[in-house]
């Protein structure tokens, strides 16, 4: 019998600098703002159309760590992870809901000493729940370009 399946993957731009804070019992959480973008054409009109979402993710000890060191406004990132919806009250004593992800994998995509924007030079900092996840190496799908020595990008 299945259970359900809670998993999330996105990849997008940090709105802001991270923001680290401690909870009570000392461990840091680090929270990011990162934006997603889908693109289109309007079939009637023919003009490119745009919208963007925003995410709140939650990354907890080393990997908020490594996000707080390393990422900026603009860094592109790639984060993978579950949802999760937390209830609280706003100052009027209403309930209020927010819905986080809360990521266990995180890779840097942007280049080396890049402040945000293109490339996908890859930095693999994944955990999963508290251990070093090991990165599949990335097998040529065919034996031609096993050889090129030209990467595109």
């Amino acid at each position: 019998m299945a259970r359900g399946l809670n998993k999330v993957m996105i990849i997008g731009h940090l709105g802001a600098d991270p923001e680290v804070r401690y909870m009570p019992n000392g461990t840091g959480v680090t929270h990011l703002r990162v934006a997603t973008t889908a693109s289109w054409k309007d079939r009637q009109t023919g003009e490119k159309q745009e919208r963007t979402e925003w995410h709140r993710v939650s990354l907890f000890q080393k990997l908020g760590e490594i996000a707080a060191q390393y990422l900026r406004k603009g860094s592109l990132v790639y984060i993978e992870g579950s949802l999760r919806t937390s209830k609280w009250q706003d100052p009027n004593g209403a309930d209020r809901y927010s819905t986080d992800i809360i990521g266990n994998e995180m890779r840097m995509l942007d280049k080396k000493g890049g402040e945000g924007g293109g490339g996908f030079e890859e930095s693999d900092h994944g955990q999963s729940m508290g251990s070093k996840q090991s990165k599949p190496e990335m097998m040529p799908a065919t034996a031609d370009e096993a050889f090129d020595d030209e990467i595109p990008f």
